[in-house]
C-alpha cells in the first residue's frame, strides 16, 4: 500500500461505498412508484448510456474476455442487485444497509477459496474490528426483524453473498482490460437477466404505482448515473488494484455515510455511539492496510 496508485484505489472503494450509503433511502422512496426490478433495469440502462460515450476512445477488450465479463455481470448486476432491490422493497432501508454489510466477510471467503488469496491474521482482526464498528453505528435492535420481514431479510443476505462473489471475480477481470469496457459489459450481462423480469413485473402490476414526479425522476437518475455508473466503476477499480481482502473492507464506509445522511437530510438523531463505531471501522481498515498484500 505504499504506492500512490494503491492509495487511489483505496479512496475509490471508499467513495463507492459512501455513495451507496445514501442509496438505500433513495431507492426505498423511489420504489413507492417504480417497482424494484423495473428500477434496476432503468438503473443499468442509464449507466450503460452514460459510460457508452467514452467507449469509442478506449481500447476494446479481447473477444475471448467478453463471455466471462457478461457472466460475472449477470451474477452481480442481474442476480445480486435483483435480490438487493426486492429484498429492500420487502424489508426496510435500515435492514438493507445493515444486512448487506456482511459482504466483506464473504469477500474474504471467496478470495481464499477461488484464488488462494492469503488472509493474514491481522486482516481477520481488522474485519472483526470493523464489524463491531458497524454493529455500534447501526444497532441491530433498531432493525425490523419481525416475521413479516423475514423473506426480505433473507434476500438481502443472499444479495450480500452474491455481491461478494461478483466483487472478487470482477477484480480479476478488470485488471486485464479497460475498466470502462469491463463495467459496461458487466452492466449488459445484468441487463440481459433483469430486463425480461422487469417487463413481466410491469405487465403483472399494470404499470407504475404512481406518477413520475420530479422527485422520483431525480431519484432514478441518482441511482442510475451516480450509484451505478460512477460508483460501480470506482468499485471495480478498487478490486482491480487492491487485494480483495482490503478492497472489501471499504464497504464499511456505507453504514457510516448512510447514518450521517439520514441525520442531515431526514433529521434523524445521531446515535451517541456513532463516533465510537466509526473509530472501530477506521481502525479495522487501517489495520488491514498495515497487514500488507
Amino acid at each position: 500500500m505504499s504506492s500512490s496508485l494503491s492509495w487511489r484505489a483505496l479512496g475509490a472503494g471508499l467513495a463507492a461505498a459512501s455513495i451507496w450509503g445514501g442509496m438505500y433511502v433513495v431507492s426505498k422512496a423511489v420504489m413507492n412508484t417504480v417497482p424494484p426490478l423495473t428500477l434496476l433495469a432503468s438503473r443499468l440502462i442509464l449507466a450503460i448510456g452514460l459510460l457508452a460515450w467514452w467507449l469509442p476512445s478506449r481500447p476494446r477488450p479481447a473477444w475471448s474476455l467478453w463471455p466471462r465479463v457478461l457472466a460475472v455481470g449477470a451474477v452481480g448486476y442481474g442476480l445480486s442487485l435483483s435480490l438487493q432491490f426486492v429484498g429492500t422493497h420487502l424489508s426496510t432501508a435500515a435492514n438493507g444497509a445493515l444486512v448487506t454489510t456482511a459482504t466483506p466477510a464473504f469477500v474474504y471467503v471467496f478470495a481464499r477459496i477461488l484464488f488462494r488469496e492469503p488472509i493474514p491474521r491481522q486482516r481477520w482482526l481488522a474485519l472483526a474490528l470493523a464489524t463491531v464498528g458497524v454493529l455500534v453505528v447501526m444497532d441491530p435492535r433498531q432493525g425490523d426483524w419481525g416475521s413479516e420481514r423475514f423473506v426480505g431479510n433473507v434476500l438481502l443476505a443472499a444479495a450480500a453473498l452474491t455481491w461478494a462473489l461478483y466483487s472478487v471475480l470482477i477484480g480479476r477481470l478488470a485488471g486485464r482490460a479497460d475498466l470502462f469496457w469491463v463495467s459496461v459489459l458487466a452492466f449488459l450481462g445484468g441487463l440481459f437477466l433483469v430486463l425480461p423480469l422487469a417487463t413481466l413485473e410491469l405487465y403483472r402490476q399494470g404499470g407504475l404505482s404512481g406518477p413520475l414526479t420530479p422527485g422520483v425522476i431525480a431519484g432514478v437518475l441518482f441511482v442510475g448515473w451516480v450509484s451505478t455508473a460512477l460508483a460501480m466503476v470506482l468499485w471495480n477499480y478498487a478490486f482491480a488494484r487492491l487485494p480483495a481482502g482490503i478492497a472489501g473492507l471499504t464497504f464499511f464506509a456505507q453504514p457510516v455515510v448512510g447514518t450521517l445522511l439520514s441525520t442531515w437530510f431526514l433529521h434523524e438523531p445521531l446515535p451517541v455511539t456513532f463516533w465510537l463505531g466509526a473509530v472501530f471501522i477506521a481502525a479495522g481498515l487501517m489495520l488491514a492496510v498495515r497487514a500488507g498484500p
